[in-house]
């Protein structure tokens, strides 16, 4: 049964709960003492990974406890109910399982306007807020913060990057008196711009380890080419948990599911910054996509230029960059082709949004992109981080060699651009062949490990 949390079939029963009882034990768990799973942030493929473990291992609740925390109070309006309504009346399974439950009734009287839903409430019966057409398992819920999390083994981030240092800082007031370090795994791609003493980014992991005290090597970032309502539904897909070796091999393997393949990964914050690389030029590829009309060959230029823009930059963060051409690819492509960011880009060019709405969309959470737009721009435009010009064998930022990035800056954050710019950049006569900036990212020794944090002659980048 698609997307079902009737968790079939005796075997992989028994390989679910091998792995849970392997995990116990690293842990140093008891018996009678249950694994505390406890997701922090409910957006879209927050919930979906925490759905994922409450159907893969909630059927052992003595020795495993999947909780969500979000904030109380968000109301669901007519329209979502309304739409709500229909999703649950088209599904028998969901239809079925809310009469078992007693709950159907207020889905009705929502419907009707005669009741006001909130999102940790339907959120209980397996509605996200953010994915409505897609039902889950349903989900124990917990809408105090300190409740949630002042025991947890595990910690899964499913906030926006933007929101995750205040979350965590709270948190971080909560475990000040714990014995034992939890670990945390952070779905988060996204980034910060720290520019004193040195321009350098931040990562959610690195916010998440200040903000706490939690040690990174107890901290992870799972990312990958993947979209929340397709993995629940279970298409095929795969990811890499990306840390420390103790920890990535054993959470692999607990994680991963016959149709949801986990790698791992030992370098943890390249991978991190790739994640919230890809979601810059998926919002430009939205706007090219809206303005040509689903132009094929438009796309197409976007894409070779963009990709030629991103490699570059890899140059700038990893000593190695032709071990992240694979990941950073296949998560930029999916994401053009139907991640938030790419929609939020075309929802622009349409006209249908502003950017006086802000980067907080109803239906659709975050779009983290435009901060990482911000981020990067930021970080290349230093001059402390200059590199040679190819033609005017000059000193310049780097951001001079990222003609979209310069443009996506304008238009999003400085404003004084439409995007109609962007059409203008790929089109601009001077415009480097994509082959050509590669070549030039070869040749040149770019790798600045001063941007990740690292000191200068650090080889893990």
């Amino acid at each position: 049964m698609v997307g079902s949390y009737a968790n079939g079939g005796g075997a992989a029963a028994l390989v679910a709960e091998e792995k849970l009882d392997a995990l116990r034990r690293l842990l140093g768990k008891s018996d009678g003492d249950p694994l505390r799973v406890v997701g922090v942030g409910a957006g879209a493929w927050g919930s979906v990974f925490c759905a994922l473990l409450q159907d893969a291992y909630g059927r052992h609740r003595d020795r495993v406890q999947v909780r969500v925390w979000r904030r109380a109070g968000r109301a669901v309006d007519r329209a979502d109910a309304e739409r709500l309504f229909e999703v649950i009346n088209s599904r028998e399974d969901v239809l079925r399982r809310l009469i078992r439950r007693c709950a159907y009734l207020k889905y009705v009287e929502a419907r009707l306007g005669d009741r006001t839903l909130h999102a940790d409430e339907i959120l209980r019966d397996g509605f996200c807020l953010n994915m409505l057409d897609t039902p889950l398992c349903p989900l124990k819920v917990v809408t105090n913060l300190q409740e949630a999390v002042w025991d947890a083994d595990i910690v899964v981030n499913g906030l926006p990057s933007t929101e995750t240092r205040e979350v965590f800082e709270e948190i971080g007031r909560y475990w000040k008196e714990r014995i034992t370090q939890p670990l945390i795994i952070s779905l988060a791609k996204g980034i910060e711009a720290s520019l004193d003493p040195v321009p350098r980014i931040i990562t959610p992991t690195q916010m998440i380890s200040n903000a706490t005290g939690v040690p990174l090597e107890n901290i992870l970032y799972l990312g990958g080419p993947n979209i929340a309502s397709e993995i629940y539904n279970k298409e095929y897909a795969n990811a890499r948990i990306c840390g420390a070796d103790k920890w990535r091999k054993p959470l692999a393997n607990f994680l991963r599911q016959p149709h949801f393949i986990v790698w791992d990964n030992s370098d943890l914050i390249t991978h991190e910054v790739m994640g919230g690389l890809k979601n810059v030029y998926a919002i430009g590829a939205g706007m090219v996509a809206a303005l040509t009309n689903e132009s094929a060959t438009s796309k197409s230029v976007y894409f070779s230029l963009c990709t030629s823009e991103m490699i570059y930059i890899t140059h700038l963060l990893a000593r190695e960059p032709e071990k992240l051409a694979g990941p950073l690819l296949a998560d930029t492509y999916v994401t053009l082709l139907k991640g938030r960011n790419a929609w939020y880009g075309q929802k622009l060019a349409k006209g249908e949004l502003t950017l006086e709405m802000g980067d907080s969309i109803k239906g659709k959470g975050t779009i983290q992109g435009v901060s990482a737009v911000n981020a990067f721009y930021e970080l290349l435009s230093q001059g402390s981080l200059s590199v040679m010009h190819p033609e005017t064998k000059k000193s310049v930022a780097p951001v001079e060699l990222c003609p979209i990035l310069k443009t996506l800056y304008k238009i999003l954050i400085k404003r004084e651009l439409t995007t109609n710019s962007i059409l203008q950049a790929i089109r601009d006569e001077s415009m480097y062949d994509p082959r050509e900036r590669i070549e030039m990212a070869q040749r040149q020794s770019l790798f600045r490990p001063s941007l990740l944090g690292l000191p200068k002659g650090d080889a893990k980048a």
